[in-house]
């Protein structure tokens, strides 16, 4: 068989392995060297192909549609930079447990090291971020074709979260018409084509046990804290926390319904402080808390021990607590631990909760009572703290939310109740800002369902080249950008002079979105009240699918008043 044929059936085989292990998804890169791949993808029946000219948004592609899905997708670059482009989105999942199967072609062995074109060191390119890596051999029918199956099984096996690195030389000749050439390699697999198994099978995980002192720690006063889990996982721990008479302090991404909300605003209350100081035990379900306040009490609180339940590795815990680091999703401990009635032990904080509301509405809206009437709300101008406080009022039915980093999220977290079980998406691994637009098309292309993207005008320009993925959306998407004019979250820093913040931090941009709308083929609309952005928004959700590309819509709004006002909120509630 040609080396071309061969290149061919090799990639093809370890494609098919993939798909064994639930790979449905592959984001595709242009590239040379990456051919045999690209080819055996694309001939694939049982895969679905995604394209992006820039590698590294095609690695938070995949992120989304990994987080949106919880399967693994895979990525196909070519060799050199490309691969380091991969980088981040490797990085994102390897704090946040998305699995991706990098597929980073590469030159041979004798063309590294030479001076040859497009030639870099790749063997281990990913050091610790990757949580496993195989670097194959060339391409050689001396192989047999039972090592790479078993291999690629072996390494996906082991690595039940966070990214993989698959390595893969091809020399040339890399292209050349389909030929019907004898193939005896592949055969040797015998009815493993015709099967759907893995070639190598693990062995199964041990079982989870139940804390055996449970029916003692579940009558004294605990504390629920919720950072990320999915939806069904944050509407069950709402469930048992409410059941147990213990307070949950629930973080924007815990789909738990934030019971106590605004919490990044009375946590620093004295009577909360004094009551939270009751608490005897503290459980904690996933990690990568947003609000600063609850950050910082849950590094300080006086609880007698911490139990953190997350399926992800490491300790993830920066308060560094005495307790129980325990490995496992939230549903299925809580079928384990199961909650008794008990009657709330600390409802002080449902009436600091309260306050919190009442004063962000009166802050937010000062010419109306709290509780002011729909017609004040819908002509005040908009302003990024108003749009976070009434987002709820503003997400598609049946769809979903993706938030940006930075002050877009802790304005969320602080400010907006989101609804129990509604689907939310972020990047709160590392929190970088690169990606996210990338990350929400891959959201949306998976769940094919209206999708609200929340994010800044910086995030929006660090990524400005996914906007190419918006153009054709299975289903109605707005790219929500908050025009702050720069990165406004470092107004809460107390970085001086102002000279050296605006000019070494916040660095202003003064850009028009409509731009980069119209670069990309997108609509665009820039409402200026938060009624117009509210009939637009509704308007937008009807719209069907084939209306084709995304929104982008454009919130221009005074460059502080956000963090002013988050500022402002904590300081009343914290006196």
């Amino acid at each position: 068989m040609s080396e071309i044929m061969f290149n061919r059936r090799w990639a093809t085989l370890l494609l098919e392995t993939l798909t064994r292990h639930g790979v449905r998804h592959v984001c595709i890169a242009p590239g040379s060297r990456s051919t045999p791949l690209t080819l055996a993808a694309a001939a694939h029946p049982r895969l679905t192909r995604h394209s992006h000219f820039d590698e590294r948004g095609l690695g938070h592609l995949a992120l989304g549609l990994a987080k949106a899905s919880g399967q693994p997708v895979a990525v196909i670059v070519t060799s050199g930079t490309a691969a380091a482009n991969l980088y981040p989105a490797l990085i994102e999942a390897s704090l946040t447990g998305e699995r991706l199967v990098l597929l980073t072609a590469d030159r041979p062995a004798e063309l590294i090291d030479c001076g040859a074109n497009q030639a870099i060191r790749q063997s281990g390119m990913f050091a610790g971020f990757a949580a496993g890596a195989l670097d194959l051999p060339r391409p050689t029918p001396a192989i047999p074709a039972r090592w790479l199956v078993s291999a690629v099984d072996a390494l996906l096996a082991d690595v039940p979260h966070g990214g993989v690195h698959i390595n893969c030389p091809f020399a040339e000749p890399l292209y050349g018409a389909d030929q019907d050439e004898e193939d005896d390699w592949s055969p040797a697999l015998g009815d493993w084509w015709q099967s759907s198994e893995p070639w190598l099978k693990a062995a199964t995980a041990p079982l989870l046990q139940a804390e055996p002192d449970w029916p003692v720690w579940r009558r004294r006063r605990g504390v629920v804290i919720a950072g990320r889990t999915d939806a069904a996982q944050g509407e069950a721990i709402a469930q048992w926390a409410r059941t147990l008479g213990w307070p949950l302090l629930g973080d924007v991404l815990s789909h738990t319904g934030q019971p106590l909300p605004h919490a990044d605003l009375w946590l620093n209350a004295p009577a909360a402080q004094a009551e939270l100081a009751r608490a005897e035990l503290v459980v904690q379900f996933g990690s990568s808390l947003t609000g600063k306040r609850l950050l910082a009490w849950q590094a300080e609180c006086p609880a007698e021990a911490l139990w953190l339940v997350d399926p992800l590795p490491g300790r993830r815990d920066p308060g560094h607590h005495r307790g129980r680091r325990i490995f496992a999703a939230a549903a299925p401990w809580l079928t384990l631990h199961p909650a008794v009635a008990n009657p709330p032990w600390a409802p002080v904080l449902a009436e600091l909760a309260a306050v919190a509301a009442r004063r962000v509405g009166q802050t937010l809206l000062p010419a109306a009572e709290a509780g002011s009437t729909d017609a004040a709300w819908a002509a005040a101008p908009v302003c990024e703290a108003r749009l976070a406080y009434r987002l709820p009022a503003l997400l598609p039915t049946g769809g979903g939310l993706l938030l940006g980093n930075s002050l877009t999220v802790r304005l969320a977290d602080a400010l907006a109740q989101l609804p129990a079980g509604y689907p939310v998406w972020g990047n709160r691994g590392a929190s970088g800002i690169d990606g996210l637009l990338a990350t929400a098309a891959g959201v949306a292309r998976a769940t094919a369902r209206p999708l609200l993207a929340l994010l800044g005008d910086v995030s929006a320009l660090y990524d400005i080249n996914s906007l190419a993925l918006f153009r054709h959306c299975p289903a109605p998407v707005v790219i929500l950008v908050v025009n702050n004019n720069g990165g406004q979250i470092f107004s809460l820093l107390p970085t001086t002079p102002e000279t050296v913040r605006q000019a070494y931090y916040v660095m202003p941009q003064a850009v028009d979105f409509r731009h980069a709308a119209a670069l990309f083929g997108l609509d665009y609309q820039r409402p200026d009240s938060m009624g117009a952005l509210r009939t637009m928004l509704d308007a937008l959700w009807r719209r069907q699918p084939a209306a084709g590309a995304a929104t982008v819509v454009e919130l221009v709004v005074p460059p502080e008043q956000g963090a002013s006002l988050l500022r402002e909120l904590v300081a009343e509630m914290a006196r």
